[in-house]
């Protein structure tokens, strides 16, 4: 899912930069009417996981009094990275950083200057490339949103959102996807396991602690308000995230088919797991387990699904489904820091995951794609895990940094009183439900 274009008939190992910038067509490049029609679907498909799978899927886990603000918090994200997207946070992202492209983007394609209907990024157009990274950029704060309902304040969900895009996400995303120094070592992240969901797990697991628990955490945990809800946007985002996955082959071939395949595969594996060890647990496998089961098989075949096949999709959708349960209880109960819809756990977790585990399950003896000429597992491994090492603790410092200039500027947690009454009447004057 990047401007580095991956061909079959030499797995990844055949990536290739499209010169000093994306919106510089090669000679060999040409407009191909099918990629363009399957990434504009994608890209549709993507910003249906956010608007409105993960508002729905994260309102329902809240309290009733909540509702409206987590669907807002997602809604106006949505908006303001959109704004910041086109502003400067694509240009930071993927146009040539010059001297300092190790590092971080140019400012060549700010507003989008100097791309025009003509303008190529392999066989679609940049405007397309464009649409579709805007989604991942709209999605990866929108994850966030879960670390912290019920108590913060609305200008600081805007505020933060803005900012971290610019400060996190985008050195983030040039680093894997923009041709930085992640790239040049050879890190494989086809859809987004550092990308995406390491810098939202980490920064809502840094968030929450900033923030402060709920009031009665963790002794008075209410249960999801509508569990129907929960599953409607889970539901979506299961469908909405082949966009995510197979879109990132920036392509309408095999390798979208095999992403497609095998994010499908590990989804289902991660559910069954996890409602299965619910049922050793509790004797009950409840309805919540197997959805968010589901978004950790999501999450975690998200970074592998361009470079391994159906064997490494079952075995990571195994290891996520029980892994990212242990965690979610771990980080509540254990260390007691209430990342409110297990962010980190479920998202960050998986990340770490399929980011680790694409390097054994990519080899051509795992049914994979291969790795790069003279690369070993192990080689590929120590290049995963400082990927995953130094996303982790840019974003961690980042957020904490945030965190706490917006605590001290505008606020950033509502009052107790507002916390009791519910963000929805405090901070936006209405009710998710009228029950008189």
């Amino acid at each position: 899912m990047t401007h580095f274009r991956r061909r079959a008939a030499f797995g990844f190992t055949a990536a290739v930069a499209f010169g000093s910038g994306i919106g510089e067509a090669r000679a060999e490049d040409a407009l191909s009417g099918g990629d363009t029609a399957w990434i504009l679907t994608a890209t549709a498909l993507v910003l249906f996981m956010t608007l409105p799978g993960l508002a729905l899927f994260y309102g329902g886990l809240v309290r009733a009094r909540n509702v409206l603000s987590v669907l807002m918090h997602c809604f106006a994200i949505a908006c303001v990275a959109s704004i910041a997207w086109l502003v400067v946070v694509y240009s930071l992202s993927f146009d040539d950083g010059g001297a300092q492209q190790a590092w971080i983007g140019g400012l060549g394609k700010v507003f989008l200057d100097g791309v025009g209907p003509e303008s190529m990024s392999g066989t679609i157009p940049e405007t397309v490339f464009f649409m579709f990274q805007m989604t991942f950029a709209i999605i990866t704060p929108a994850l966030i949103v879960g670390a912290y309902p019920e108590r913060i304040r609305f200008g600081a969900v805007v505020a933060f959102s803005l900012v971290w895009l610019v400060l996190v996400y985008a050195p983030a995303c040039h680093w894997v996807w923009g041709g930085g120094w992640l790239a040049d070592m050879g890190v494989m992240d086809f859809a987004g396991g550092i990308v995406v969901h390491v810098t939202a797990g980490v920064s809502a697991l840094v968030l929450s602690v900033v923030l402060g628990p709920r009031r009665g955490f963790p002794h008075e945990i209410r249960p999801p308000h509508s569990p129907g809800m929960v599953v409607t946007g889970a539901a979506m985002l299961w469908v909405g995230w082949f966009g995510f996955n197979a879109g990132s082959a920036l392509a309408a071939d095999g390798n979208a088919g095999m992403a497609m395949t095998v994010t499908h595969i590990s989804a289902a594996v991660a559910s069954l797991v996890w409602a299965f060890v619910e049922y050793l647990r509790f004797g009950k496998p409840s309805v919540i387990g197997i959805v968010t089961g589901m978004v950790a098989g999501l999450a975690s075949i998200t970074p592998a699904s361009g470079f391994v096949g159906p064997m490494g999709a079952i075995v990571i959708g195994i290891v996520s489904g029980v892994v990212c349960q242990y965690f979610t209880t771990w980080i509540k109960f254990r260390i007691k820091i209430d990342d409110s819809l297990d962010v980190f756990a479920v998202h960050g977790v998986g990340g770490i995951i399929g980011t680790i585990l694409v390097a054994v399950f990519a080899a051509p003896a795992f049914g994979g794609l291969g790795l790069a000429e003279g690369v070993s597992i192990s080689d590929q491994l120590q290049v995963q895990l400082i990927g995953i090492v130094a996303v982790a603790v840019w974003s961690g410092v980042i957020t904490w940094i945030l965190a706490q200039i917006i605590a001290r500027t505008i606020g950033l947690r509502v009052s107790e009183e507002s916390e009791i009454e519910g963000l929805d009447i405090i901070a936006h004057g209405e009710r998710g439900y009228d029950l008189t």
